[in-house]
């Protein structure tokens, strides 16, 4: 599996720095973002290290398929009953602050805090 041993996602992942998990399997981690913009605000990570959305190719179709499909059931187990957000910051132009591709999954009452 290919990490980063600078990049912070690759770190939680590998359990190096503490993240307050909501799911884990053997591709994917999703834990609760720490400056949240909504009341659930989480992010969903591959445990391999891809940088970003604009260096994904064919061979991560299934990963992202995978990412996709695990935000609904998410939502619904962390109570989001009337809709949620999904959000792939892409780049620096992009608002990319964190160079490990991440989706945020963001729902609950609004207003929010940002978005």
């Amino acid at each position: 599996m290919s990490t980063d041993p600078n990049c912070v996602f690759c770190k939680i992942a590998a359990g190096q720095i503490p993240a307050n998990k909501v799911h884990e399997d053997d591709e994917l981690l999703v834990f609760h973002d720490i400056h949240p913009w909504a009341p659930v605000h989480v992010l969903v990570i591959p445990k391999r290290h891809v940088a970003s959305l604009a260096e994904v190719g064919p061979e991560h179709e299934a990963l992202l398929g995978r990412m996709m499909a695990l935000a609904p059931r998410l939502m619904r187990d962390l109570g989001v009953t009337n809709g949620f957000r999904v959000v792939v910051n892409t780049g620096p132009d992009g608002g990319q602050e964190v160079y490990h591709l991440h989706m945020h999954v963001m729902g609950g009452p609004r207003p929010w805090a940002r978005g």
